[in-house]
């Protein structure tokens, strides 16, 4: 492998790892300001020994997304440099409004967060909460301007400076909201909203298999349940607008996604399959007329197919086929459990029901897969292009670096990240098993509304 492929994959294993904490980090931070916000309604303690709780796992996600995230940072200059002078001038300013107006608000409030039970007004402490959870989403928001700005650049101009070709931005607010950015970004958030609630599902699903803690679980699951249940189907509905932008602007990776190698009308959508590069066909089972019919809304309408692109233009179009649908697989494994667990609420039978809890258990691993292909499917399709139809990915690697240097970092960082990951596996269940009960935070605690505090 050259240099630019083991660049690449060495950015696919840090960015990968770290997208696996962001996604879960927002979605309880959405949680925790729906439980906290309970517990000043009703005053009920139990609602904060909930929020308390939820408040632990959050914490552990938010250090470890920190931790991996400031790694991206460094590869730009490190593997990317080409890469960084060309789009410094854009890809910078979204960036350092991140860590400037969103970044900042979450380090500011999160000790308050997290550490001021008793420290300040319940109402103090919940505006500590909702900052934290507000600056989450909007580092999110920043992270997702730029990288959508790689897929549809908007905003800027080709200019030489010293030489070089370079990315000039001249509108700030037209690069943010480049063509497909409002897309991606509900298509992402309603993806950390979901990978938060089936955590919360899993967790609260396995106290149930236990018979321990049920009472929290009860009141943690139907807390999961509404938001999966309403947000799984708001992501179908994210997910067509956002593949139809994808036909218009990025129409090699549609083609990609669904195997299109020839433009033709009553495209067929593949439900599963093989995508074969070599004898440019799919042997897969498919429903004549779907993609044309989703994409366009009548069958007639051609789709535009791998033919109209040099085939230096194409994508790895298996790997992006593959990756596309996992992505809409573990969709289904999310609204089956949605529906299930549903059908105990229904029942008002939470305690019984082994199978479907075991599901709901194992529920969790949807979401975080449905991110890490839907991320996959988004950076592969994108390729040969590292900023799409403007720079390619060969031409925006570093000139110092040799394969040496990559390998022995690669080999680093995934040690490392095996080891971050199973300390990370090792706290999260240590706190599950100890559960949601009293700790020496909760000791002597005086609950303020009853000393008659606002």
């Amino acid at each position: 492998m050259d240099v630019t492929a083991l660049s690449r994959i060495q950015f696919a294993l840090t960015a990968g790892f770290h997208y696996l904490y962001p996604p879960l980090s927002i979605g309880l931070s959405l949680v925790i300001v729906i439980m906290e916000g309970i517990y000043l309604k009703t005053k009920d303690p139990r609602f904060k020994k909930i929020t308390i709780f939820w408040t632990r796992i959050f914490a552990l996600s938010f250090a470890l997304g920190v931790a991996t995230g400031l790694v991206q940072l460094f590869a730009f200059g490190n593997n990317w440099a080409r890469y960084s002078r060309f789009v410094g001038d854009v890809f910078g300013s979204a960036l350092a409004a991140e860590g400037v107006f969103a970044f900042f608000l979450e380090a500011g409030f999160i000790g308050l967060m997290l550490f001021g039970w008793n420290k300040v007004r319940p109402g103090i402490h919940y505006l500590a909460t909702i900052c934290v959870a507000f600056g989450a989403h909007f580092s999110a928001t920043w992270i997702v301007a730029a990288n959508s700005w790689m897929q549809t650049p908007a905003g800027y101009k080709i200019e030489e400076v010293m030489g070089e070709a370079r990315a000039t931005l001249t509108d700030f607010w037209g690069m943010i909201f480049n063509p497909t950015f409002l897309d991606r970004l509900t298509h992402v958030l309603i993806g950390c909203w979901l990978t938060g609630a089936f955590m919360v599902i899993s967790i609260s699903a396995y106290y149930f298999l236990k018979k321990r803690h049920t009472d929290f679980a009860k009141v943690s699951l139907k807390v999961g349940l509404t938001i999966a249940s309403v947000m799984v189907i708001l992501q179908l509905v994210s997910a067509d607008s956002s593949a139809r932008k994808v036909a218009e602007y990025q129409p090699a990776k549609l083609a990609a996604m669904e195997g299109v190698y020839r433009t033709e009308s009553h495209a067929a959508m593949n439900l599963i399959g093989w995508a074969d590069s070599k004898t440019r066909t799919v042997k897969a089972l498919q429903v004549p007329g779907l993609l044309s019919f989703l994409v366009y809304r009548n069958t007639e309408t051609p789709v535009t197919g791998l033919d109209q692109f040099p085939e230096d233009d194409w994508p790895m179009v298996n790997a992006v086929f593959q990756t596309y649908h996992l992505m809409i697989y573990m969709w289904v494994g999310m609204f089956i459990a949605a529906v299930l667990g549903l059908i105990l609420w229904k029942r008002k039978t939470f305690e019984t029901g082994k199978w479907i809890h075991r599901y709901l258990v194992l529920s969790v691993f949807f979401p975080f897969v449905a991110n890490e292909a839907g991320w996959f499917t988004a950076e592969m399709g994108r390729q040969p292009w590292i900023v799409y139809n403007v720079l390619r990915t060969a031409d925006g690697t570093s000139l110092s670096i040799d394969r040496g240097q990559v390998i022995g970092s690669l080999i680093m960082f995934s040690f490392i990240y095996i080891c971050l990951f199973s300390l990370f596996i090792f706290l999260l269940n240590r706190k599950i098993q100890h559960g949601p009960e009293e700790t020496k935070e909760d000791i002597g605690y005086r609950d303020p509304y009853k000393l008659g505090a606002t």
